[in-house]
Order: structure tokens, then sequence, then C-alpha cells
């Protein structure tokens, strides 16, 4: 089935779809049709994040560092 196929039966599901069934198709969509993954508290996290990071609070690792630590942390662990 192609996807404008796809996509014009569900248009026309939608249009007659019982208030039960239209709600559940909503909630699967939700996030994507409100334009974020994330919830209010994950972007402000973010936001706060950055911020320390961009003010020079927060010293940012390369993806290197992180590597390293991240293997410094396993050897640790295994011990």
């Amino acid at each position: 089935m192609t996807t404008e196929t796809i996509r014009e039966r569900l248009h026309n599901y939608i249009e007659s779809a019982q208030d039960n069934k239209l709600k559940a198709i909503y909630k699967i969509v939700e996030d994507e049709i409100e334009g974020t993954l994330l919830n209010e508290d994950q972007i402000a996290e973010l936001d706060r994040r950055v911020a320390e990071y961009e003010s020079g609070k927060v010293k940012g690792l390369s993806w290197e560092e992180v590597k390293s630590h991240a293997k410094k942390s396993l050897r640790v662990k295994k011990k």
C-alpha cells in the first residue's frame, strides 16, 4: 500500500471515527503534532544546561573524553 493510499484511508477514517478511537489515535501521535518529543520539564532542563555551558560555568567534554571516562568507569566496576 502506498503512503498516499494510507494517508487517504486514515483521513477518511478519522472523519467518521468514534470519539474514543479518535482520542486513542491522537494520543499516539500527540508529541509529533505538538512539535516536540520532550515535555516542558525536559526542555527546561536542557535550556538550563545550555545556559550553564554558554556562560562558561560548565565545561563541555569532547566525544573522545566522554568515551574515555566511560571506559574508565567500566574498568573500575569490573574490579
